[in-house]
């Protein structure tokens, strides 16, 4: 019972502290860590099993390099080559020539500077990424920027696992198997290479390659047939089991020569990323990828030396914060040379100033390389997991001290609106920029308003002039003409400011014709209690002409696909108009929902009629559909 006994205690860990750090914002990494800390040395309830559950969790780390070369196809790597190889390269050989010199300085041998350096300069994918993607920064520049250097230290792991038994080579430590031992399988990796370190280097090294060159005509040329094979039995889980069969035995193959297994699956990812099959290598590999991920950080949150943290606190949290103030001054000079300004320099280089999860495996590399001390490794492994810790808190100090005053330093003064027009747009986004095009196309003098200054730019360069400021201050209004004007378009993409400027505009200019973008239903009806004319919902027609065109491809003639089409939006048009004396300020209340059942119920009948109605059989075989390119209903 002591492997049913030991799962249930690290799944029970998992379960109650991941979703809590979740709902307090630390993510779900730091949730692990510090359930992993609970269970191990604070609640003493695992012990010295951990470092072999480790062991066997560090496989999570290979699942992931794997998939990570599945989202890299050559193209997108080409295309991203100036951010990956200027701005991800100068990141990790800047920061390790930095740790490694301040390693020399401290007295280590140039050797295992340089392996520390490495492992330092990486930074948390998990934490970083998901950060950023729940709090909406990701498509910022420091966003996009932060993306792209994380991007190329999962890149750089795989030369630095290659590195690290080299590097032990030249210190003098035992090579071939013993280089390899610690890496992702631990003391099974002890006897990677072994089958080949009777041979000479020279046949090492093209036994080696061939290898490689094998996984590579393998995934292009083999790999897909079988794939195709396995799919055709309509057996999901005879394709995840060849799935783990093909990570499971590519590692193995890696392990025997002597390499790392990661390297193996990371090429094996990067050759089917143009793949019929990738995406179900993803979603039967993620899950697998997830849990053991989730369970080697569990084992390090386990693993923890409080006696050493509390034996030098000083030593160890000034070990930590130096390593941020190092990384954040780098960062921050890089982000500095590439043009990333205020905010966005400040996120790029506060959210990347900790160290990160590979740290953990390339430590292990390094220890069984033999490369790094274990007291040193002992340390340092704290000493990141601390930095992993306070990143929660960088991220909170960006978000209320140095966002809003670098946002308010670096604010652009609204443009001086110089031109009037019959029609005041205000948002540029996707909706408003179709709508603007077709009046001024048509001859209509517009005055158009857009708060993004990058897209004030990018439409100056097309000849499509755009004033920038918020246009939410009536200020700003006023100066662009508003009174004087016959109409306004509503087409701001936050939904709370899009009725908020409609209902001021209502108020103030009661003479000008209102019209509005709506997200859905809803917002439609909030739009009109707010003084709009017309509010239309920005999805519903492209959606509309999507639904028929998927009806053609599921075999229904062109002339009874438009029909239906045509009477869902009829119909569609009715239920919004009797629903509205349903809708109230409160919203959604038992009568709205009732009546939107009913409506429903019409709608079944109304496709239901016209599906059984043969009438137009004769007017189909004889109608054409419309010129392609045609989208109207």
């Amino acid at each position: 019972m002591g492997l049913l006994s030991d799962a249930f205690v690290y799944l029970c860990a998992a379960v109650i502290a991941v979703p809590l750090a979740n709902r307090l914002g630390l993510g779900s990494v730091l949730g692990y860590l510090i359930a992993g800390v609970v269970i191990g040395p604070v609640l003493g309830v695992v012990g010295s099993e951990t470092t072999e559950v480790q062991h066997f969790a560090e496989f999570g780390v290979v699942m992931m390099l794997f998939l990570v070369g599945l989202e890299l196809k050559p193209a997108m790597l080409w295309k991203m080559r100036q951010q990956l190889i200027g701005l991800g390269g100068l990141q990790v050989v800047g920061t390790t020539a930095v740790f490694a010199g301040i390693g020399l300085a401290a007295g280590l041998t140039w050797q295992s500077a340089v392996a520390l350096g490495m492992i330092l300069a990486l930074s948390s994918t998990a934490i970083v990424l998901q950060t950023l993607n729940e709090k909406g920064w990701m498509k910022t520049q420091g966003g996009q920027n932060s993306f792209s250097v994380l991007l190329t230290q999962d890149i750089a792991v795989i030369p630095m696992l290659a590195i690290l038994p080299l590097l032990a080579g030249a210190h003098g430590a035992s090579g071939g198997s013993e280089a390899h031992a610690g890496g992702e399988h631990g003391d099974a990796a002890a006897h990677g290479g072994e089958a080949l370190a009777a041979l000479p280097g020279w046949a090492q090294a093209l036994i080696i390659l061939a290898v490689i060159a094998a996984i590579i005509f393998a995934g292009r040329h083999l790999l897909r047939p079988v794939f195709r094979f396995i799919a055709e039995a309509h057996l999901r889980e005879i394709f995840t089991a060849t799935a783990l069969l093909l990570v499971i035995g590519i590692a193995l193959l890696m392990d025997f020569v002597g390499l790392s297994p990661a390297l193996g699956t990371f090429l094996a990812g990067v050759v089917l990323s143009d793949s019929d099959y990738r995406h179900e290598l993803e979603s039967d590999i993620e899950p697998f990828k997830g849990l053991l991920l989730g369970l080697f950080f569990l084992t390090v949150g386990a693993g923890i030396d409080f006696d050493l943290l509390f034996g030098a606190p000083v030593t160890i949290f000034g070990l930590a914060i130096g390593l941020i103030a190092v990384k954040f001054g780098l960062l921050f000079a890089l982000g500095t040379v590439f043009r990333l300004r205020g905010a966005d320099r400040w996120l790029f280089a506060l959210g990347l100033a900790q160290a990160g999860e590979f740290a953990f495996v390339l430590f292990g590399s390094a220890s069984g390389a033999g490369v790094l001390e274990q007291t040193l490794l002992q340390t340092m492994t704290l000493v990141v997991a601390i930095t992993m810790l306070l990143t929660p808190a960088l991220f909170i100090f960006y978000e209320k001290v140095v966002a809003p005053r670098a946002v308010s330093k670096s604010e652009r003064e609204p443009d001086v609106i110089d031109s009037r027009g019959r029609v005041v747009v205000a948002g540029m986004g996707r909706f408003g920029q179709i709508v603007s095009r077709l009046l001024l196309t048509s001859g209509y003098d517009v005055v158009i308003l857009d708060h993004d200054p990058q897209t004030v730019e990018n439409l100056g360069r097309i000849g499509m002039r755009t004033f920038y400021g918020d246009a939410t201050r009536p200020d700003l209004l006023h100066g662009a003409g508003l009174g004087e004007a016959d109409l306004f378009v509503a087409a701001i993409d936050d939904r709370d400011k899009q009725t908020m400027v409609v209902e001021h505009v209502a108020k103030t200019y009661p003479k000008v014709r209102i019209l509005a973008r709506a997200r859905d239903r809803h917002h439609v009806y909030e739009l009109e209690m707010a003084g709009a004319h017309r509010a239309e919902r920005e999805l519903f027609e492209g959606a509309l002409a999507l639904g028929r065109r998927a009806l053609i491809e599921l075999g229904s003639h062109p002339f009874r696909a438009r029909t239906r089409a045509k009477n869902f939006r009829n119909h569609d048009r009715e239920m919004l108009e009797g629903l509205r004396e349903n809708y109230n300020d409160g919203g959604v209340d038992k009568s709205y929902i009732d009546a939107m059942r009913a409506h429903s119920e019409t709608l079944y009948e109304i496709m239901r009629a016209e599906q059984g109605d043969d009438r137009h059989e004769r007017t189909e075989r004889g109608w054409n559909p419309p010129p392609k390119g045609d989208a109207t209903l």
